[in-house]
Order: C-alpha cells, then sequence, then structure tokens
C-alpha cells in the first residue's frame, strides 16, 4: 500500500512539473511570436539624403596636363678666354638688349700685339706692291712677287687673329632677355668656360608638358591653351599649341607638347609649375552631375534617383532606385555621364553609400554644397 502511495506522489509531482515547464514555454513561444510580429511590422525611419537635377550644360572639350615653364631662349654666359675682369657694364636682374656689352675682360697684351701686327702688315702691303710693280718690269723673279703675296696674307691672318682674340674678351648679350644674379666681379682672374651669368628670354615663354598618346588624335598646333600656375592664384594665361613632337615616348606613351604664352610683365619664370589646360574641339552638350553622386565601383558605376513610391510598410514614400552608368569627363566637383540617365531627373548627390535599391529617403537640400565646373575656396 505504501508502495502504491509512493508512486502516485511521484507522478503528481511529474505530471506538475511537466505542466509548468509547457505553461513556461506556451509564454515564451507566445513572446518570442509577438517579437517576431513586431519586427516584420516595423520600417525603419527614412535616410536624409541631398539631392540634384541632371543638368545639360555646354562643355567645351579640353585636355588638361601639369608642365614646366621653359625660356624660349636661355643660355649660361661665359668666358671663352682665360682673362682678367676688367669691366662689368651690368647689373644683376637688369634687361639687356642683343649685342649690349656685358663684361670685358683685360686685353692690353692683345691689343699691343695688334699694333705690331698692324704695323707689319702695312709694310707686307708695301713690299707687296714694290714686287708686284718689279714683276710687271720683268726685275724680279715670279718666286719674290709669290713670297711677298704670302707674307701680306699672314701678316693679315695674323690682324684678324688678334681681332677676334680681343672680340672674344668682351663679352655680349646674345640676344634680348634679362641677366640673372652675376657671378663674377671686377679684378677676378677667369678661365675659359666660367659661368658670368644666366641670360633668359621669357617674352613670350614657353611651357612644355606631357599628353598620353590617345591625345594625338584631337591635340594639334594652333589649338588655345590657358596656363595657371600656383603662384598667381586666380591669374590666368591665354596662348596656343605650337608644337606636339612627332614621336612618343615608348616607356611613358607619353608625347611632349608645348605651348606658347604671351608674358609681358615677365611674372611668369622658367622652370616654374604650371597647369596647362587645351580647348581641343567645339563646345558639345552634355549630362552633368555632382560626383559626389557616383558610386565607384568595380562591377560599374551608379547612382540613386530619387521618385515616389513605398516603403517596406506598403506605405506611399519617397525611395530610391538604384541606376547604372557610364561617366565621362570629370571637371570640378562635376562630371559628365554618356549612359544610364536624362536630363531632369533628381538623383542622390550626397549620403548614397548608407542607401540600398528600394530605401526610404527624407530629402533635406538646405545644407547642399554648391557644384561648380570650376571651383573656388570660400576666402577668395
Amino acid at each position: 500500500m505504501r508502495s502504491g502511495r509512493h508512486w502516485r506522489q511521484w507522478l503528481l509531482v511529474v505530471g506538475g512539473l511537466l505542466v509548468v515547464v509547457g505553461l513556461l514555454g506556451g509564454v515564451k513561444a507566445v513572446q518570442i511570436v509577438t517579437m517576431v510580429r513586431a519586427t516584420e511590422a516595423m520600417v525603419p525611419p527614412p535616410e536624409a539624403v541631398t539631392s540634384a537635377k541632371v543638368q545639360a550644360a555646354r562643355w567645351e572639350p579640353t585636355r588638361s596636363a601639369i608642365g614646366s615653364l621653359v625660356a624660349v631662349r636661355g643660355v649660361i654666359l661665359g668666358a671663352e678666354l682665360a682673362g682678367t675682369v676688367r669691366e662689368i657694364s651690368f647689373e644683376s636682374g637688369a634687361n639687356v638688349t642683343r649685342g649690349q656689352v656685358l663684361v670685358k675682360l683685360d686685353t692690353s697684351t692683345e691689343e699691343a700685339q695688334l699694333a705690331s701686327a698692324l704695323a707689319d702688315a702695312s709694310l707686307a702691303r708695301v713690299n707687296l706692291g714694290r714686287a708686284q710693280r718689279l714683276h710687271r718690269g720683268e726685275a724680279n723673279a715670279k718666286a719674290d712677287l709669290d713670297a711677298a703675296e704670302a707674307r701680306a696674307k699672314q701678316a693679315d691672318a695674323l690682324v684678324a687673329s688678334l681681332r677676334a682674340t680681343i672680340a672674344k674678351k668682351i663679352i655680349r648679350a646674345p640676344f634680348d632677355g634679362r641677366v640673372a644674379i652675376r657671378q663674377v666681379e671686377l679684378g677676378q682672374v677667369v678661365s675659359s668656360g666660367t659661368p658670368i651669368a644666366s641670360l633668359q628670354s621669357v617674352t613670350p615663354i614657353y611651357a612644355d608638358f606631357w599628353l598620353p598618346q590617345q591625345a594625338l588624335a584631337d591635340v594639334r598646333a594652333g589649338q588655345r591653351a590657358v596656363l595657371r600656375t600656383d603662384a598667381f592664384a586666380g591669374s590666368e594665361w591665354t596662348g596656343e599649341v605650337t608644337t606636339v613632337n612627332p614621336e612618343v615616348d615608348p616607356a611613358t606613351r607619353n608625347v611632349r607638347v608645348r605651348g606658347t604664352f604671351a608674358n609681358p610683365d615677365g611674372r611668369l619664370k622658367p622652370g616654374m609649375f604650371a597647369n596647362v589646360t587645351i580647348s581641343s574641339g567645339e563646345p558639345r552638350s552634355v549630362l552633368v552631375i555632382p560626383a559626389t553622386a557616383v558610386m565607384f565601383a568595380p562591377y560599374g558605376d551608379s547612382v540613386f534617383a530619387i521618385e515616389q513610391g513605398k516603403d517596406a510598410a506598403g506605405r506611399p514614400a519617397t525611395v530610391v532606385r538604384q541606376k547604372f552608368v557610364r561617366t565621362g569627363e570629370r571637371r570640378g566637383d562635376l562630371v559628365a555621364v554618356t549612359d544610364g540617365l536624362t536630363e531632369g531627373e533628381t538623383i542622390v548627390s550626397s549620403g548614397a553609400f548608407k542607401l540600398r535599391n528600394g530605401s526610404a529617403v527624407a530629402v533635406n537640400d538646405r545644407l547642399a554644397p554648391a557644384a561648380s565646373d570650376a571651383p573656388r575656396p570660400a576666402d577668395e
């Protein structure tokens, strides 16, 4: 009897535990189902973005490059012969004209030798005349006449040689230009090849730059070019392409191009860094959008177009649709779109990185930055 009663007690306890576990499991299951349904019904808030219109613009085809300024003519003036500096006729940084005397070396020895040579040449000419008269009268031999002619020519050659030596010791400007800081002083003994000063002709001035070989199809001499340099922010110089090299560098596949620019005030200096833009055709119509709107990716570039649709809960909302595009030239803040968009479409200009296809958005353009093809710093 006791054994039967004991088993019944155990069965009651086990049954009670099973009921409690079942009740707890049911409550938890109801909670989980409720949470799942609430999650499914929850709609994420719309993402804040700025927008922009796809606009039509007329862009002149251009090519930009980085170049260096080169003097039209530039030389390092030097002494051709050794000597002592006796006269300096220019100041550092001065403008000089072609043929102007810049430096004179000591020529006292050569001038004394020239005086002697002139006397010898005069005597040789007198002797030559006497020998010619005697020869006409058949009073001397032909050999005597030939010897007199040879001595006269030797004397004249010596005079010419001494005059050339004196001329070489007078350094003149070979062309109009501006001299740099002089590198010699009065009384200095210079040797052959000693530099005296740099002479540069910078009006006009060249700009040499490199373009990829594809540019050969539409870059040619005579095209308009604009030069800008960081040294003079806000200023630009207009010129033209004057030379396109007939050869392409086999190492880089680039071609060297030279432009010529007016430089009347001499502000542009040889060796300066410059940005050069070439106009390579007639203006054409393009569709442009802010560059910040484009999501660049290896599988293709895309933008998010803004349109009216429904959110995840089925309610009317402003949503985005991803569109793949093909981009072209970029200028400043703008990029040209050659395929994938039409004029007047509204797209996301900033905030696209956090979107996915069909996302709801809230457009707020109050703080949207202005996009320009020629942006300038705010403090200009």
